[in-house]
């Protein structure tokens, strides 16, 4: 598949895999994307999972009809995108690799070598000619491993930007982008928005037509779209206007008082209301829709002098990721000794720019008249 008249694609789908990183579903399978430039000299981007390095090397011997690639461009060195490293360099014994000494020294934790005589080194901004083609390396620490750079090309004004921009799902699979884009942006990259923010910033000096990440479709319409996504992403702001209630329940109480809040949004006109039973929803989900939308309702009952484990692990995979600049409301359940609320403000208490709503709610074991009133005066509080 031809990305422009001198890019290739190389890359594959996978419908094997069930979880992504060994946690993240991923019903639609997964995309492991590389690419080559064709020009006086060859450029291949990046390799592909361990299972899947006999068809990526097939690819590659009919994108160049048999012809030895010139070098390999190692941007991420995730086992993902790097497993078919050491398979190339057996292969082709001419290939030179280009990757940041940092991911040199992984190659040596992976492989057991760094490649000495056959290597350059890509410092910040340094650039490698391939004819026509003059690639830019800028590099991309912690987005989202320390080793990360992404290259720039100038001719065709392609950014490949390694696991930046990617989304869940093999490329065979119609689906929508944004959603899935941000399940992966958030449970993968989430925690460092300020790396990502920079590596916006040295973007915004490029003249950027298309981009072309390791996973997901290649970018080529409409890219504001994508950038202003990741910025308010990377920004920890708030991508859509609306409410998550995230609730556990033991014997259906706790359930009652989110659902009631829920009705009672809905019918106060919130423009979107979204309730999630952290017991049952897949947890990279609610961690998604916490970070989307600008208000969260916490709902749990005290257990063991804590909180219930499933919004406990909940609010870990939140602070995990920075999670900051929201507006939360608690509702707590207690037979005895209600310490929910407390509980919940301990867990939070290093999120930077957390509100909490003045109306907090206590139930003690079952709703109470007086409860449902407080249930509104949340409800009112939350569409202020």
């Amino acid at each position: 598949m031809f990305i422009t008249n001198d890019i290739k694609y190389l890359g594959v789908n996978d419908h094997e895999v069930d979880l992504f990183e060994g946690q993240y579903s991923v019903p639609n399978g997964m995309a492991y994307n590389s690419y080559v430039i064709c020009d006086e000299k060859t450029a291949v981007f990046d390799t592909v999972d361990a299972s899947f390095t006999d068809a990526w090397l097939h690819n590659l011997d009919e994108a160049l009809s048999g012809k030895a690639p010139d070098y390999l461009i190692v941007q991420h060195m995730e086992p993902d995108h790097s497993a078919g490293i050491h398979a190339l360099m057996d292969k082709y014994t001419q290939t030179t690799i280009v990757a940041t000494a940092q991911a040199f020294r992984m190659m040596k934790q992976f492989f057991g070598q760094e490649f000495e005589e056959r290597r350059i080194i890509a410092a910040e901004k340094s650039t490698l000619s391939l004819g026509r083609h003059t690639l830019t390396f800028v590099t991309a620490p912690m987005v989202h491993w320390p080793e990360v750079m992404v290259t720039y090309d100038d001719v065709d004004k392609v950014l490949f930007s390694a696991d930046a921009f990617g989304k869940f799902g093999a490329l065979d699979v119609e689906e929508d982008w944004t959603c899935e884009a941000r399940r992966y942006y958030i449970g993968i990259v989430g925690k460092y928005g300020m790396q990502v923010q920079a590596l916006l910033k040295k973007a915004a000096d490029l003249d950027i037509q298309k981009i072309c990440p390791l996973h997901g479709p290649v970018l080529t319409e409409n890219l504001g779209y994508y950038l202003n996504l990741y910025h308010i992403w990377s920004s920890y702001g708030v991508e859509s206007d609306g409410v998550m209630i995230a609730y556990t329940s033991v014997y259906g109480h706790t359930k009652e008082a989110a659902v009631l809040l829920a009705e009672k949004l809905e019918a106060k006109g919130c423009p979107k209301v979204v309730l999630c039973d952290l017991a049952r929803e897949d947890m990279a989900e609610a961690v998604e829709d916490a970070f989307r939308y600008g208000k969260l309702v916490l709902a749990t009952t005290t257990y063991n002098m804590d909180i219930f484990p499933f919004m406990k692990q909940f609010i870990h995979h939140l602070t995990e990721r920075n999670f900051q600049n929201r507006t939360i409301a608690i509702i707590e359940n207690g037979s005895w000794a209600p310490a929910a609320a407390r509980t919940i403000k301990k867990l939070l208490e290093n999120s930077q720019n957390i509100t909490y709503t003045e109306t907090g709610i206590t139930i003690c074991s079952a709703l109470t008249d007086e409860n449902k009133a407080d249930l509104d005066k949340l409800a009112d509080e939350l569409l202020a």
